[in-house]
């Protein structure tokens, strides 16, 4: 072969692995990847899991992940977070709150821009995690206004035992990462829904219907954050904490007493009243525009067993029904502006995380 042509193949293959290292570095981030993130805690595990009161302490631990073929351990801390979740008679395992101290180890490690990071643990089996990091990635379909979520194989490597434990969980994007990726800032106001952006509270809203979640509100900002450009804007909300919605279909989950609901697969639009309902148009238009991939979600996930997929695909006809239907829309989307209905009680909730 011709000298010239063996180095112009030696310059080019070398180019090739050059742009392949250089995408995989600006590929690094914790929420750059679908694929299932599978990390260690190490420390004195049952200690943490036990410190379940209202004021539990932060406790030392060591996250390990395997990075480029090498083990990554960063030392941590974490400690119990939430309310529901968190007490022990309703779910086997309570939800973390991650802290990370800055290092030269954090800063090479794929928790680089972490701070402080919530871990989604198991309430009462793996299936519901899987099903509440779905919601998660639909909403990121919505609108960019969402949280990210990283699925996790957690094992729990407890120092005082000679048993690991493994199971799914998720890890969120933090607060004030996912405002800033809108280009906003996070802000804590006491306000009523009317006076949020509005089709962003719709689309918000609709969403919430659409996956049969009523464990929200704008005013005490239960399971709802707001961001906004600067501090005098109009705020936007942003929904999280999804695991008592009807489409994750989680044993332990049901509706405040206050709704009068029997089931949470009984949806309910928890908006405010609006006599004007063609503003509800283009929200309409986004859901048709992405039920595609909204179901594709469902159906190309290999982790999830076929009758709940099946069980799903219906719900989401019957969502999919409603809001293609003027007179059946009407009738879901107006209950607000029934004095006699529960559309405008406002609940704290069910205390989520």
């Amino acid at each position: 072969m011709n000298k010239k042509i063996i180095q112009l193949l030696f310059i080019i293959i070398n180019v090739i692995i050059l742009s392949a290292r250089s995408s995989a570095q600006t590929h690094t981030g914790l929420f750059d990847s679908d694929s299932i993130f599978q990390m260690t805690l190490s420390g004195n595990i049952r200690s943490l899991l036990n410190d379940r009161a209202d004021d539990s302490k932060y406790h030392p631990l060591v996250i390990s992940y395997t990075q480029q073929g090498g083990t990554i351990s960063i030392k941590a801390q974490a400690k119990t977070r939430g309310h529901f979740r968190k007490q022990r008679e309703n779910c086997d395992y309570p939800p973390l709150l991650l802290r990370f101290t800055k290092s030269d180890t954090l800063k090479a490690s794929v928790f680089k821009e972490q701070q402080k990071l919530k871990l989604v643990m198991p309430c009462r089996g793996d299936d519901y995690v899987v099903h509440e990091w779905l919601v998660y990635k639909l909403y990121n379909l919505i609108t960019p206004r969402s949280f990210k979520a990283r699925l996790t194989r957690v094992t729990l490597d407890d120092n005082r035992s000679s048993r690991n434990k493994s199971f799914y969980g998720i890890l969120l994007e933090e607060e004030d990462q996912m405002a800033k990726r809108n280009n906003e800032i996070s802000v804590s106001w006491k306000i009523k829904p009317q006076s949020t952006q509005q089709e962003d509270f719709l689309t918000m809203a609709m969403f919430e219907y659409m996956i049969g979640n009523t464990d929200w509100s704008v005013q005490y900002l239960q399971n709802i954050k707001l961001i906004a450009p600067d501090s005098t804007t109009i705020p936007s909300t942003v929904a999280y904490d999804f695991d008592h919605a009807g489409i994750v279909d989680a044993p332990y989950a049901h509706p405040a007493e206050e709704l009068r609901m029997t089931s949470i697969q009984e949806r309910r639009y928890r908006g405010y009243c609006m006599h004007d309902l063609q503003k509800f148009d283009p929200v309409i238009a986004l859901y048709n525009k992405l039920k595609p991939e909204i179901y594709g979600l469902y159906t190309n996930c290999t982790l999830l067993d076929a009758r709940y997929v099946k069980s799903t695909i219906q719900f989401l006809d019957d969502f999919y029904k409603t809001i293609n239907d003027p007179s059946t829309f009407k009738k879901e989307f107006s209950y607000p502006c029934d004095v006699n209905g529960t559309g405008n009680v406002v609940i704290k909730g069910l205390k989520g995380d």
